[in-house]
């Protein structure tokens, strides 16, 4: 791993799957990772050849709970040997106030509906390792000296038939992934500070566009507005007049937008959301798919810039079924596990 070139954290989780399925020898290895909105991404793979692959495909944040992801930090490694075994009861003190806590045991039985997760993804075994790095500043609390750890996604392995590691092999897997951590943590801080040269760069041309120039600058030279914020399109409204980029809306829409920013928002110098729709403009399903989020800044009262981002589920390949079938109604729905992990 630390033999690696640097820049490429997509052939280090590929890596780190193939070492763990060596290791290990189970069916399917999989990297998975999450993504700021908190839903996974599969983003290494390595399996048996006749299995059906997962990689490239998202899963909702729902698949794996706040709860479960808070035991991850704690504990490093989870392993379910048989899901189909019968959990066995722990017979305990009655002298005992609170019942006994398995948080942090390996004997600890899964949860019902976890299990019936995994038999419907056709696993008998697995063992889950959590993927760590330093979190913000901010959650390190009282103590400096030590640093929060924040979870970047999980190494996930599945087997078709019951399987045990011994300690030995979890111990050197947990190893591994120590290591892993540090080149991870070492190619997030090298992509940060990349991304904050890259914006304080294009910010400095665009500034100088602007004082020898109007807006109109920075939307027909280069570098332009778009290469400051990852959007699918861009347009700027000045003196009653529309230049838009790429995927923008048209400018009968645009007018409209900016009429409800006056209505609306006109104290603000801009807004920023991440759905048209919950930040209550109501021609929201007239934009369609092509643009979801929103970014504008005001320059004067009556002129704006936008940059728009398209709705994700349009740019992603989700993984499950939208609809399970199967069940009779919503309530039904609710308390199952999904039953379907195929691309849609």
């Amino acid at each position: 791993l630390q033999s690696l070139p640097s820049g490429n954290i997509s052939l280090l989780c590929d890596v780190l799957v193939k070492e763990v399925s060596e290791l290990t020898g189970y069916d399917r290895v999989m990297a998975y990772k999450f993504h700021e909105d908190e839903h996974g991404e599969v983003v290494a793979e390595f399996r048996r050849s006749d299995l059906e692959p997962y990689l490239g495909l998202h899963y909702p944040a729902t698949d794996i709970p706040q709860a479960s992801r808070f035991l991850f930090l704690k504990n490093k490694v989870r392993m379910i040997c048989d899901c189909s075994a019968p959990p066995v009861k722990v017979i305990q003190d009655k002298r005992l106030a609170q019942p006994l806590s398995l948080c942090g045991s390996t004997l600890r039985a899964p949860h019902g509906c976890h299990a019936q997760y995994m038999a419907n993804m056709g696993s008998i075994a697995s063992l889950v390792m959590s993927m760590t790095i330093n979190g913000d500043d901010d959650d390190t609390g009282s103590d400096p000296q030590q640093k929060a750890r924040k979870l970047w996604g999980l190494v996930v392995c599945h087997h078709t038939s019951p399987r045990f590691v011994p300690f030995p092999l979890r111990y050197a897997c947990e190893f591994l992934l120590q290591v892993f951590g540090i080149q991870l943590n070492k190619e997030v801080e090298l992509a940060a500070q990349a991304k904050e040269k890259h914006i304080l760069r294009t910010q400095t041309l665009l500034c100088d566009m602007l004082l020898r120039d109007a807006p109109i600058g920075i939307f027909t030279q280069a570098p332009n507005v778009m290469d400051l914020v990852k959007c699918e399109g861009a347009a700027l409204f000045y003196r009653n007049q529309f230049w838009l980029l790429k995927m923008a809306p048209t400018e009968a829409q645009i007018r409209n937008i900016v009429t409800w920013l006056q209505e609306c928002h006109d104290s603000t110098t801009g807004l920023s959301t991440d759905s048209l729709t919950e930040a209550g403009y109501p021609g929201a399903a007239d934009l369609g798919d092509a643009v979801c989020g929103m970014a504008v800044i005001k320059i004067t009262s009556k002129d704006y810039i936008f940059w728009f981002r398209s709705h994700t589920a349009k740019e992603i390949k989700w993984g499950g079924a939208k609809h399970d079938s199967g069940y009779k109604n919503d309530e039904d729905r609710k308390m199952h596990p999904r039953s379907s992990f195929k691309a849609f």
